[in-house]
């Protein structure tokens, strides 16, 4: 997909647009005027319409399935069930894991949870292929449901001793400690609800695959249908150049886009299948529900000298996630006797997944209500409390942080805010009947590194082109790339193309973990830099440049212009001067992959699987991004409802390639934050494990009339460990750390401690 017709309207950009500049979206036009094309959009010709058939039992086996009724349907071509044999193999796992056992089968016919595909339907039209599935008559036997995290038969779980954290003594610090703080947090089930649901269409031409499919993680999704075909990962292209949000859903390959595209290859026809609503619920998983019990053992004036956590996640009784309630815990304060255990609970769900800062979200809930708690207990201000108990060093790895800069976060957030008019007694301000809150919490996100690649062109007409397979799913991938060469290259902003959402294009990790930016800007500034550096020679060194005889040494490329540094040379524009010396482009192409990595089996693992990142401690530092929420709460005295009046949150993202686009994104984290403790919550059938609220009728999330004012700071500075061009992660951080600053302010406002999310009215009345 290419930006180049598309008429652009930008902020100031009298820098070029480089790096900084805080200019509008590419895609923003395209987006808000119907002309992006998303996936379930491509206009392939002779398209047939699948539709899938869930199962409507939590546990047990499919007995029978009578398809005549089905197949005597006006336009019926094909139908699937667990009794076809789709000849697929297992795919490699984000951890290229392949399971050694196969076949691979996304019709089972033995069933773990209520949604889960035992059918599908192709027909000429959705109207026929969703009649004929109707028509569709199943027997099954059911087994005993064990539908959530908190059923009595759910059981204590395993043991993750892998992300078991210890130093010190904690047992034995938290008995001693004069002043303790036990509680029990609660966080349920949460689900995506992405404006664009899941689907796809599958074209064969032959032994060649092409699927269109909304993608955060083209190269690894296009490895996934290659391998479950058999087929070489060169005849696999998947293409997203659009995503209509994914918040981690849209990462992974799964198995109806399998069966959809098995159900193509037997028909030799085009598929469509386009994920219903209330499928999106099942299809996928969403944030695991979670359990902590959280003690603190702290000084009579709250300095900490204990954390002991025991926490407990869900998983599905046939894979595996681990939603690491550990995870913001052992980095947030100076504690010098620290424990954490976790347990992983199978319960008869959809195996669940990445959802906005995975793990991260639900761990600070458990700690900043905490410690919110521990200043109540001691009598001192939330804010001081953070203040007392800073840690200067990563507590875990016992390593300096790349840039903390957690205290100007809460000088800048409070003193924006105004925490310190913040009466200190619960229940002592209000208007009228409105009981007035205002809490306060972190939050933090590991600086994720990969590799990326990127091919970078300037052309005779003086524009210039990025090229990767790196997605942009509402982030702004577009817009920063194209400023990121646009700096590197002289050429305004303007003059830059850019061209995404391809796995034929080149390499590129998840649009996930708050990573994409950091590698892909590197990515592109080592092709630009490059290519420039090629412009710059021909420029010097051809016998038909007008700079082949300045006896200059190098050359100032700005604004689409060569000139010589002294100024007492010729000035031609970047065409003028590729049309002198016969060149139609120059064409550059670099990763960042090192040395290791430069095999074939090492460049197409790096693009395709999670093993060649780098966590947050790899290397001399710890690098993180950092937040701090301040939020008012107005809660009804008469029937407990509770609004959210404004927010203030300051971030340390280190350098903001785009300023706009960064303060877009924590915005949109906090709203999701919003929903998260207030709103969401995914309902469950105890009977048969079904989602009950599975719409977005529903199930609930912020509407603009949930949503306040919100201020966003930023207070951090380059860090140039964290990335080439110093910025740290930007999506995720935004959601980390809002629950609990809500749960803390509705505290004070009422009094009352709700440590179970969602925080609804029948807590407070």
């Amino acid at each position: 997909m290419t930006l180049l017709d598309t008429p652009r309207k930008h902020g100031d950009a009298s820098d070029g647009g480089a790096i900084g500049a805080r200019l509008s979206r590419l895609d923003g036009k395209l987006k808000i005027t119907g002309a992006a094309t998303y996936a379930l959009e491509q206009p392939v010709d002779g398209l047939a319409y699948a539709v899938l058939v869930p199962a409507t039992i939590g546990a047990g086996r499919v007995a029978r399935i009578d398809v005549a009724a089905a197949k005597a349907a006006p336009g019926v071509r094909l139908i699937l069930t667990p009794d076809d044999d789709l000849g697929l193999q297992p795919a490699t796992d984000w951890n290229n894991v392949r399971a050694s056992d196969g076949p691979y089968v996304p019709l089972p016919r033995d069933i773990a949870y209520n949604g889960q595909p035992v059918a599908l339907v192709v027909a000429d039209s959705l109207e026929q292929a969703t009649e004929a599935a109707r028509r569709l008559a199943i027997a099954y036997e059911e087994g005993p449901v064990t539908p959530g995290l908190d059923s009595p038969n759910a059981g204590e779980g395993s043991p993750l001793d892998q992300l078991s954290v210890a130093w010190g003594d904690a047992e034995a610090a938290l008995a001693a400690a004069p002043v303790r703080v036990e509680a029990e947090y609660h966080t349920p089930r949460e689900y995506h609800a992405a404006m664009e649901p899941h689907g796809l269409i599958a074209r064969w031409e032959g032994d060649r695959l092409t699927v269109w499919e909304p993608s955060q993680w083209t190269h690894s999704m296009a490895r996934s249908y290659a391998e479950w075909f058999g087929l070489p990962p060169e005849n696999v292209r998947l293409v997203s150049p659009f995503v209509g949000g994914g918040f981690g859903s849209k990462g992974f390959s799964y198995g109806f886009g399998a069966i959809a595209a098995a159900a193509a290859r037997r028909l030799g026809r085009p598929v469509k299948l386009a994920v219903t609503r209330p499928q999106n619920f099942a299809a996928y998983g969403g944030r695991a529900a979670t359990r902590q019990s959280l003690a603190l053992g702290a000084t009579e004036d709250g300095v900490l000298q204990a954390i002991v956590l025991r926490g407990a996640s869900e998983t599905s009784t046939v894979g595996t996630w681990v939603e690491q309630v550990g995870a913001a815990t052992p980095l947030m304060y100076a504690v010098p006797n620290f424990s954490a255990r976790q347990r992983l609970v199978a319960v008869n769900t959809v195996t669940p997944g990445a959802l906005r800062a995975p793990g991260k979200t639900p761990s600070a809930f458990a700690i900043e209500s905490a410690i919110d708690e521990l200043a109540c207990a001691v009598g001192a201000d939330p804010l001081e409390i953070r203040l007392r108990n800073y840690a200067e060093e990563d507590p875990q790895a016992r390593k300096p942080w790349s840039t903390r800069r957690m205290r100007e976060a809460l000088a800048e957030g409070a003193e924006a805010f105004g925490w310190a008019r913040r009466s200190r007694e619960p229940r002592s301000m209000r208007d009228g009947h409105q009981l007035i809150g205002w809490g306060l919490a972190t939050g933090t996100f590991p600086v994720i590194r990969n590799y990326g690649e990127a091919l970078v062109r300037i052309l005779a007409d003086g524009s210039a082109e990025v090229v990767t397979g790196a997605t942009d799913i509402g982030q702004g991938t577009y817009t920063i790339l194209a400023q990121t060469a646009a700096e590197a290259l002289g050429i305004p902003f303007e003059r830059i193309d850019v061209r995404l959402g391809d796995s034929a294009l080149p390499g590129a990790p998840v649009a996930g973990g708050s990573k994409l930016a950091g590698v892909m800007t590197g990515a592109v500034q080592k092709a630009a830099i490059a290519a420039r550096d090629e412009l710059i020679a021909l420029a010097l060194n051809d016998p038909n440049s007008p700079f082949r005889d300045t006896g200059a040494n190098t050359l100032i490329l700005a604004d689409g212009r060569i000139s010589a540094p002294r100024g007492d040379g010729p000035v031609v524009s970047v065409g003028e001067l590729l049309g002198r010396i016969g060149r139609e482009r120059i064409e550059v192409r670099r990763d960042t992959l090192p040395d290791h990595l430069q095999t074939p089996e090492g460049r197409f693992r790096a693009w395709t699987t999670m093993t060649t990142v780098q966590g947050p401690t790899a290397g001399d530092y710890s690098m993180h991004s950092w937040c701090a929420h301040f939020v008012e709460v107005r809660v009804d005295e008469d029937f407990g409802t509770i609004r959210v009046a404004r927010m203030v949150s300051a971030f340390d993202c280190g350098r903001l390639y785009n300023p706009k686009l960064a303060e877009s994104q924590w915005k949109g984290g906090i709203i999701m934050g919003i929903g998260m403790a207030l709103l969401e919550e995914g309902l469950v059938d105890s009977r048969n494990g079904r989602v009950i609220n599975n719409n977005l009728g529903d199930y609930l999330l912020p509407t603009n009339a949930d949503v306040p004012d919100i201020r966003v700071i930023d207070v951090g500075i380059p860090d140039p460990h964290a990335s080439a061009l110093g910025g740290k992660g930007v999506g995720e951080v935004g959601i980390v750390g809002v629950a609990p600053a809500i749960a803390n302010a509705v505290f004070h406002a009422t009094g009352r401690r709700v440590r179970r999310l969602p925080i609804t009215l029948d807590a407070l009345v």
